[in-house]
C-alpha cells in the first residue's frame, strides 16, 4: 500500500518518507510548507485573531517548530490527513492558551513575568534551550540530554542547574541595581 501526502491539491512525497525526513532533522518539508502557506495563514490569522502579518508569521513558525518537535519526539507517528487544518488548529489553540494566561494575570504578576523574560533573553542560547526543554516542555533529563547532545542525563541536570543559577544571579544583580545605594 502506497500513500502520498496532499497539500493544497499538490501531490508530494510519500507519508512515511516525509516523517522519516523530519525525524532525522531534515526540515525541508516544513520550510516549503511555511513558504507556500505563510500568506494564506496571515490572512486567516488576521480574520480569526486580529494579528498583523509579522505576528502571524511568527505564530506559524512557532507552531511548525512545535509540530516538528512532536514528530521528532514520537508524539506524532503519522501525518494528519489535512496538515494545513492541523497546523491552523494548533495555532488557534496556541492563541487561546496565550490569551487565557495573559487575561487572568494580575498586573503585578504580568510585570514580574515580563522582567523574568527580559532576564531569560540575556542567557546564552544553550541555557535558554535547556530551561525551555525542562520547564516549559516538561522533558526529563534523558530527553534534554538527547536534544542538546549531552553525554547523559547527569550532564543535562548539571547544565540546567548552572543555567538556573545564572538566571538567579541576573535577577539578584537587577534587584541590587534597582534598589537605592544607601538601603
Amino acid at each position: 500500500m502506497f500513500f502520498v501526502f496532499v497539500i493544497s491539491g499538490a501531490v508530494t512525497q510519500p507519508l512515511a518518507e516525509t516523517l522519516t525526513h523530519l525525524r532525522v532533522g531534515n526540515q525541508t518539508f516544513l520550510i516549503k510548507f511555511y513558504q507556500e502557506n505563510r500568506n494564506l495563514f496571515a490572512r486567516w490569522a488576521r480574520r480569526q485573531h486580529q494579528l498583523e502579518p509579522a505576528a502571524a508569521h511568527e505564530l506559524l513558525r512557532t507552531v511548525l517548530v512545535e509540530f516538528y518537535d512532536q514528530v521528532a519526539d514520537g508524539r506524532l507517528t503519522k501525518l494528519p490527513p489535512d496538515l494545513r487544518a492541523y497546523v491552523y488548529g494548533m495555532a488557534a489553540q496556541n492563541r487561546q492558551t496565550t490569551q487565557t494566561e495573559t487575561d487572568i494575570l494580575p498586573a503585578a504578576e504580568a510585570g514580574r513575568r515580563r522582567r523574568l523574560l527580559g532576564l531569560f533573553t540575556q542567557l546564552t542560547t544553550d541555557c535558554q534551550q535547556v530551561l525551555m526543554f525542562f520547564y516549559f516542555r516538561g522533558y526529563n533529563f534523558e530527553k534534554v540530554a538527547g536534544k542538546m547532545g549531552f553525554a547523559n542525563a547527569t550532564v543535562a541536570r548539571l547544565q540546567k542547574s548552572g543555567c538556573l543559577r545564572r538566571l538567579y544571579d541576573l535577577h539578584l544583580r537587577t534587584q541590587q541595581a534597582a534598589s537605592p545605594a544607601g538601603s
